[in-house]
């Protein structure tokens, strides 16, 4: 059996908050676990709790064949054991120090030469090499970014922590080391936690998605599976899911489930689905927008719409459509513009069956 890191742990603060953490993640390999969710929900004290920074109230934590905490026991590994790289949100960086000792700080018990070896190589890496004597005060934003994840690094740690890494980032920074970081974590092989609430940091990062609310883990699971099938309403809402809406099954045949969602019958792959009460989750950049309905299409759902209101987002644009039920799409400003796209329009709205999630109420 492949080594896993095993949590399942409660944490209560003194202002009652209480935090249920409870999953598996791999404990080797570069596998990287988003930790998503509104602001307030835990996600920090998590990652301080398997830091060992802060001391759960029960249930334990198993990293590989190590216990690093276990309630019961009165078990309390502390953080210098664990073998842990913390990135703190605020970074951490040592101020009166240059970018080179920060990122050889962990390093100080290493033999001179192995250290500056292991330096070189994570500025190299980091593309800091010429940044070697500047202090924290003289670097960018990213540039301090990318130095408190080489100092994170540099021991070699077992598993890395980020606390909202690119948080203090403006955002066209932002986005462009989201892809950057995401390359470096896999480059580095450790498996990697990584806190945000920010919905395309978690997608351009993550192999798994842990989401949690209120203190609470609602699902966890690969990226993929999580956002395409969210468990319920309240992950769906988390996950941007744009049209959630109560419906009934009201039959299953040859692996296709009959749904009734307002005054509209919908057909949707039947996954583990029973006849009754559904909630029905469609993704926006799965609905198809028609003048005219193709032929041709092999979508099981055609469905006339009226356009209510129309939002541009950048370089997409969100449509909101009258289809016998609310209904959202999200289509590209140049498919917009071509459809000519005013509210008012009379439109066909185009999903295929298996863009349809259903999970039983």
């Amino acid at each position: 059996m492949s080594e896993i890191l095993h949590a399942d742990f409660v944490r209560t603060h003194a202002s009652g908050a209480t935090i249920h953490a409870t999953f598996d993640l791999p404990a080797s390999g570069a596998n990287v676990a988003v930790l998503f969710g509104p602001s307030g929900g835990g996600k920090t004290t998590i990652l301080r709790c398997l830091a060992g920074l802060d001391r759960p109230q029960s249930g334990q934590i198993q990293f590989a064949h190590q216990t690093w905490f276990n309630a019961e026991h009165n078990v309390m590994l502390p953080p210098q054991r664990r073998g842990i790289g913390f990135l703190f949100q605020d970074y951490g960086l040592f101020p009166h120090l240059s970018v080179e000792a920060n990122v050889g700080y962990g390093l100080r018990r290493l033999r001179f030469r192995v250290r500056r070896q292991r330096i070189s190589e994570l500025l190299t890496i980091l593309d800091l090499e010429g940044l070697r004597e500047r202090k924290p005060n003289e670097l960018s934003a990213g540039q301090q970014q990318r130095v408190a994840l080489a100092r994170a690094v540099a021991p070699s740690p077992r598993l890395l922590l980020l606390d909202e890494p690119l948080s203090a980032l403006d955002a066209p920074t932002r986005e462009a080391l989201r892809r950057e970081l995401r390359r470096l974590l896999v480059q580095f092989a450790t498996p990697a936690i990584v806190v945000t609430h920010d919905l395309s940091e978690a997608i351009a990062l993550a192999d798994t998605a842990i989401i949690i609310e209120q203190g609470k883990i609602l699902q966890a699971g690969p990226l993929s599976e999580v956002f395409s099938r969210p468990a319920d309403d309240r992950v769906a809402r988390i996950v941007g899911v744009e049209t959630i809406e109560a419906g009934v099954v009201t039959s299953i045949n040859e692996g296709l489930a009959a749904v009734r969602v307002g005054s509209v019958d919908l057909l949707a792959v039947a996954r583990d689905v029973p006849l009754g009460p559904v909630s029905v989750f469609i993704r926006g950049e799965d609905v198809i927008l028609e003048r005219v309905s193709a032929t041709d299409s092999s979508a099981r759902n055609r469905l006339k719409a009226t356009v209510k209101w129309i939002t541009p987002e950048g370089a997409l644009v969100r449509v909101g459509l009258d289809a016998g039920m609310a209904l959202t799409a999200l289509i590209t400003r140049p498919a917009c513009e071509s459809l000519h796209l005013q509210p008012g329009d009379s439109l066909v709205a185009l999903i295929k069956a298996p863009a349809i999630h259903l999970s039983a109420r």
